[in-house]
């Protein structure tokens, strides 16, 4: 049995678990933590599509 994902399934499962870790460690309530890791997940998810369309715009 073998996984195998791509760059961008990779790049997703990376900021779910990274937001996770940014809010608990960030913010002291948990209110705080929750939002606070859904804005990282909302900006990494950004810099990805930006970094994705930048790539495809070298490659050409």
């Amino acid at each position: 049995m073998s996984l195998e994902l791509s760059h961008f399934s990779a790049a997703l499962i990376f900021a779910f678990f990274t937001s996770i870790v940014f809010g608990i460690t960030q913010r002291n309530t948990p209110r705080e933590q929750v939002r606070y890791g859904i804005e990282c997940f909302v900006f990494f998810m950004i810099g990805l599509t930006i970094a994705g369309w930048l790539m495809w715009l070298l490659r050409r």
